[in-house]
């Protein structure tokens, strides 16, 4: 007989009566029944019920044991009857009779428990993280990323992708966030980073002439925490292709997405490829977001030019100062009481606006504060953009900037959600194409790169040289998946002259895009294919399809809100003696100071 066990505690079924069988696991829980004791044994695999009658000699050792301890039984199969059979559990018809109990590890007191749903502080579980990665659904989430990342790389094969490993230690790279950057001791003044993402190094197999790329590949952002975004580290499904266009990376990607949803989300409808395509500019203007949720039916109807010139005199100024209007349709909403209108306007104060004007409409027409200062054809020109009936109502955001825009996605979002019009177990993808090359940087004042700075611009030099530069859209494209983005990508600007030239715009002077981006510049003057890729984040995908509000039930060892490891002591001060083999000294704000003497003088 094997040393601990002959099953795992999932395998045995009633087949199994009359067997001996050596099982190992934690103690998942114990009942005591008059000196019956009976404990559920658990594994990786799941949970067997393990019984120890009165008068057992191994009864006294087994009641002092806690929960979660790690022993080894000896017992034979018996079959359950009547109503001890457990149908919620795939073991459930049988339980071991045990007559060899052998205690492998004994645990302390726990910090929380494992057999438990209860909802214990963030801190606590991250700091005894190996604890709760034993819960049932945390356990299973890892198994399901696990899983997932099997399946992408299955398909990514099947469709003749090579799977490469690019650096970790590299150079610097403007990617959009702070590098970790890391001192190198035989260089003293001098530090690689962290890759952002394998960017560069993917653009360089293809000119190194392989086709197909792609990598799960890990990568480092010093930026804060979110929901959806963990600080420090994340996954992403690396790709790059060589001689495609735009419409090849779609038809590349879009199989494999709806794939994966399907293949782990069997219980909800996911959209058929091809995915729609929505421009930037037209995301923006519809949804209020370069991130829509397609689950959500509403659309923005651009009503300003009715409000000009009305006599409603605040949209009417807002428009005449180069603002906008925005309606959005609530449909039904016109028959509920007085304090639903109420709700939503003290909801939009509480987000920093006025509040939230509304029309409501019946079979007299329209009524509201707003509908007294409209006369008939412009109420009903609002009516008929928004395709409303009697019964409807419609509520208004006006402005204008970046602000304004927000402000009206999230009152889509609210109206849709209160009157829940959120379609159910569903997957709704859609690629936002036609990104603008540049905008203008709020803080300086300047134009600067809008997405991803090695893009192929639309129109290539000839648009550079004889365009503005806010007029220029790039082969850009974001993969979105009910309001969440899953990825980002483009067609890759392969020619030095045009990459030269698309720096300067953004107020790069040749020689430093010489300096900083030398070795891809000089790659690409030794013959380089179009190529583009997109890069969907793994730890994103796992949160839709297990539905987690939290990117960090999904991810085996991840960092607090703070970017801490709990578990670790990460981050943690270094020796002076390892500071001075890095040639690096410290100049720390007073607080850091005092915490580094304290830490010192605890190594010590």
């Amino acid at each position: 007989m094997h040393r601990y066990r002959t099953h795992h505690c999932a395998a045995l079924r009633s087949q199994d009566v009359g067997s001996t069988v050596k099982l190992s696991g934690w103690i998942h829980s114990k009942r005591d029944h008059g000196g019956l004791l009976f404990i559920d044994l658990r594994d990786h695999f799941g949970i067997t019920q393990i019984v120890i009658p009165a008068g057992s000699s191994l009864l006294e050792r087994a009641e002092k044991l806690r929960v979660e301890s790690v022993i080894c039984i000896v017992g034979k199969v018996v079959t359950r009857e009547g109503m001890t059979i457990n149908s919620k559990l795939p073991t459930g018809e049988i339980e071991i009779q045990a007559h060899e109990l052998e205690v492998l590890s004994e645990a302390d007191v726990l910090p929380f428990q494992v057999a438990s749903n209860e909802n214990y502080p963030e801190d606590l579980r991250l700091k005894y993280r190996y604890i709760d990665l034993r819960r049932e659904r945390i356990h299973r989430n890892l198994m399901l990323r696990s899983n997932i990342i099997t399946s992408f790389r299955r398909r990514m094969i099947e469709q003749g992708f090579t799977e490469f490993q690019t650096p970790i230690l590299t150079a610097s790279s403007p990617e959009g966030a702070r590098d970790f950057l890391v001192p190198a001791r035989l260089h003293p003044g001098k530090f690689y980073a962290l890759p952002q993402a394998p960017q560069q190094f993917k653009q360089l197999t293809m000119v190194a002439g392989f086709d197909r790329y792609f990598q799960i590949a890990p990568c480092f952002r010093d930026e804060a925490a979110r929901a959806d975004r963990s600080p420090g580290e994340f996954y992403q499904l690396d790709l790059e292709m060589s001689f495609v266009t735009q419409e090849d990376i779609f038809e590349t990607l879009e199989p494999i997405m709806e794939g994966i949803f399907k293949e782990f989300a069997p219980t909800h409808t996911v959209s058929s490829t091809p995915f729609k395509r929505i421009p930037y500019k037209q995301a923006m203007k519809e949804y209020g977001s370069d991130k829509p949720d397609l689950r959500n039916p509403l659309k923005l109807v651009d009503v300003s030019e009715t409000f000009k010139n009305s006599n409603f005199g605040l949209f009417a100024k807002i428009v005449k100062a180069g603002g906008e209007v925005r309606a959005i349709p609530a449909p039904g909403a016109g028959s509920f009481p007085r304090s639903f209108f109420d709700k939503l306007n003290k909801w939009a104060r509480e987000e920093k606006a006025g509040g939230l004007g509304y029309i409501i409409f019946d079979k007299n027409g329209a009524k509201g504060p707003i509908a007294k200062n409209l006369d008939e054809t412009r109420y009903e020109t609002i009516r008929k953009a928004c395709h409303l009936k009697s019964g409807d109502a419609v509520f208004f955001v006006a402005g204008q900037g970046a602000d304004m825009i927000k402000f009206s996605g999230a009152v889509r979002t609210k109206i849709a959600t209160e009157l829940n019009l959120i379609e159910k177990n569903a997957f709704r993808f859609c690629w936002i194409v036609d990104f603008p090359m540049y905008e203008i940087n709020e803080e300086t004042g300047l134009i600067d790169f809008s997405h991803n700075p090695f893009s192929m611009p639309q129109g290539g030099l000839e648009a550079l040289n004889n365009k503005s530069p806010l007029e220029i859209n790039a082969y850009q494209y974001d993969i979105v998946c009910n309001g969440i983005e899953l990825s980002s990508g483009a067609i890759r600007n392969h020619r030095p002259d045009i990459m030269i030239k698309a720096f300067k715009i953004a107020g790069y002077p040749e020689e430093e895009v010489e300096k900083r981006f030398g070795g891809m510049l000089n790659a690409f003057r030794y013959g380089a294919p179009p190529h583009g890729g997109a890069a969907p984040g793994i730890d994103r995908i796992v949160m839709l399809l297990m539905d987690e509000p939290n990117i960090r039930e999904v991810i085996l060892f991840p960092l607090n809100q703070q970017g801490e490891d709990l578990m670790m002591d990460a981050p943690a001060p270094i020796s002076t003696k390892r500071l001075k083999e890095l040639s690096l000294s410290l100049n720390l704000p007073k607080i850091a100071i005092k915490k580094q003497i304290k830490n010192l003088e605890i190594e010590k």
